[in-house]
Order: structure tokens, then C-alpha cells, then sequence
């Protein structure tokens, strides 16, 4: 199974459908060739130029693509992502889907670059969520990477975090301990998170063996701030995580209570999309 390459099938084939680009076959001669530019119009974040050339690829193998941009590249208005040429039709048919994948792993680049720059110096760690577009994950978590954050667990299956539903489902967290040794056992070295909605609940879990993060949810930078006082005495070890409604005017005062760990949604969930275009050059014809 290829995540992305199936992806790029089904991008495809809801633009393409069963007829194909019909407004290229009819208004682009067949032996047109051409020469394309993807540009941003913005200053943004690079990220997804891979998958944009394999859009590209997909269409028409015999089309030629350089990168000009890199991962993680910071880009101004008119700077150059991606050169295409080849057959026009083939370019066109590209164009849509191509900039949708760029536009949205940009903008979210973009974004998490901003989260990035304000916590700057601080050596809290950034994190995304699960938060992200059915299917996409993959690559919307590569483009926080490119833009300076760090990813969480990928999905249900690689690590544990136990959140307030959980707890509710549970009933008494009296009860963590053994599931945890449990856990120890079946999945030996997969991550151990446990949520706290109060500091009477993070002092118990402070108590407690086998826990590798304390996720602080929604609490206030006073709470935070008690909270890794609270650490810092019962359990030096264990890491704290800060979690809810956080946003770029609130980060930097979250990343001053001295938590490890900040996790944003909003990296994912809250991108705009980057402005890009695709620009035609040099129309000919083949002889």
C-alpha cells in the first residue's frame, strides 16, 4: 500500500474523471509543448514539492520537472517552486491538483513555522495532533516538520495517550497502574501518556510508575507554572505536555511555565492554504 500514490490516484481521478481534461483536447493541438512555472504569491513555507512532481508524473511521464525549492525553504512572493515542460495538455491537466496539494502543505508549513519562530529559544517542543485531513496525515505531518515543529504520535497504534474519556470510560484512575505495568509488557519502549484536567489529578499521576508524559489539558500558565513545581518534586523524570486552545498570542507565555511540550491542533486543522500559481511559458509547437 502506497498512502501517497493512492492519494494522487483518487486526487486525480475526482478532477479527471472518466472523459479526461476535455476543455485541453479541445482548445490545445496535440504536439503542443510548453514550459509551466509554479510560483508562490506569498511569502510561505515550502513543503510538498515532491508530491506536486509525482502529480506531474502521474499525468505524463515523458514531462520534465526540476525543483527549485526545498523543504522547509522559506519563499517570498515570485519565488520558483517547481519547472515543468512537456506536453501542454498534459501540464494543464496537472495544474489543479498540483497546486492543491503545494497550497495546503505550504500554508501549513507557513503556519507551523510561525508557531515555531515564537517559542523560539525557549526549548519547548513543539507537537502537531491527529487533527488532520482524513488521508492526508502523512503528508500534512511532514509539512509541520518542514516548517520547524515536531510530530506526535501518528495514529491510535503507535503510542499510548490516555485522555479524559478514557478516564470517564475507566471510572477511577485507581485503576491505571496495572493496565499500565500491562502495557509495559505487550508494547515495550511505545510512549505512556496519561491526561490531567486538574492538578490533584496530575499529583496523582505523579505517583504513579510507568508514565512517561502528563498532558496538562487546558489548564491556565498558573496552573502550568504550579504544575512543573509539582514535577520537579515528585517526579523529575516525567515529561509535561500542554495541551487546548492554545495560539500564536498565547505560546509564548505557555512556553514560560516550563513545560516540555506544547501540542497544537491548529498547526493542521487552522492552516490557510499558501498562494501559488502556475504560470504557462513558452508555447510551441512541435515540428
Amino acid at each position: 500500500m502506497n498512502p501517497t500514490g493512492d492519494l494522487i490516484f483518487l486526487a486525480l481521478n475526482e478532477d479527471l474523471g472518466a472523459a479526461g481534461d476535455v476543455t485541453s483536447r479541445a482548445f490545445i493541438p496535440a504536439d503542443s509543448v510548453s514550459r509551466a512555472r509554479i510560483v508562490s504569491r506569498c511569502d510561505c513555507v515550502a513543503s510538498g514539492i515532491a508530491i506536486a512532481a509525482a502529480v506531474f508524473r502521474r499525468i505524463d511521464q515523458t514531462l520534465t520537472i526540476t525543483a527549485h525549492a526545498a523543504e522547509g525553504g522559506r519563499l517570498s512572493p515570485g519565488s520558483l517552486l517547481l519547472e515543468i515542460s512537456g506536453p501542454t495538455r498534459s501540464i494543464l491537466s496537472g495544474e489543479r491538483t498540483a497546486l492543491n496539494f503545494l497550497g495546503r502543505l505550504c500554508g501549513i508549513a507557513t503556519l507551523s513555522r510561525r508557531y515555531a519562530d515564537a517559542v523560539k529559544g525557549t526549548g519547548v517542543t513543539l507537537l502537531d495532533t491527529r487533527k488532520t485531513t482524513p488521508g492526508w496525515r502523512l503528508l500534512e505531518k511532514e509539512a509541520v516538520k518542514a516548517g520547524g515543529c515536531t510530530n506526535h504520535r501518528m495514529g491510535l497504534h503507535d503510542a499510548v495517550l490516555v485522555k479524559d474519556n478514557h478516564l470517564a470510560a475507566l471510572g477511577d484512575l485507581s485503576l491505571l497502574p496495572p493496565v499500565i505495568a500491562r502495557l509495559r509488557s505487550e508494547h515495550p519502549g511505545m510512549p505512556i501518556e496519561i491526561e490531567a484536567d486538574t492538578l490533584v489529578q496530575l499529583k496523582t499521576l505523579l505517583g504513579m510508575q510507568g508514565i512517561d508524559v502528563i498532558l496538562l489539558d487546558n489548564m491556565s500558565p498558573a496552573q502550568m507554572s504550579e504544575a512543573v513545581a509539582l514535577r520537579k518534586k515528585l517526579a523529575p523524570a516525567v515529561l509535561l505536555e500542554a495541551s487546548g486552545g492554545v495560539t500564536l498570542a498565547s505560546i509564548p507565555g505557555i512556553a514560560a511555565t516550563g513545560v516540555d511540550r506544547i501540542s497544537v491542533g491548529a498547526l493542521t486543522h487552522s492552516a490557510a492554504n499558501a498562494d501559488l500559481s502556475l504560470e504557462m511559458e513558452s508555447p510551441g509547437h512541435v515540428s
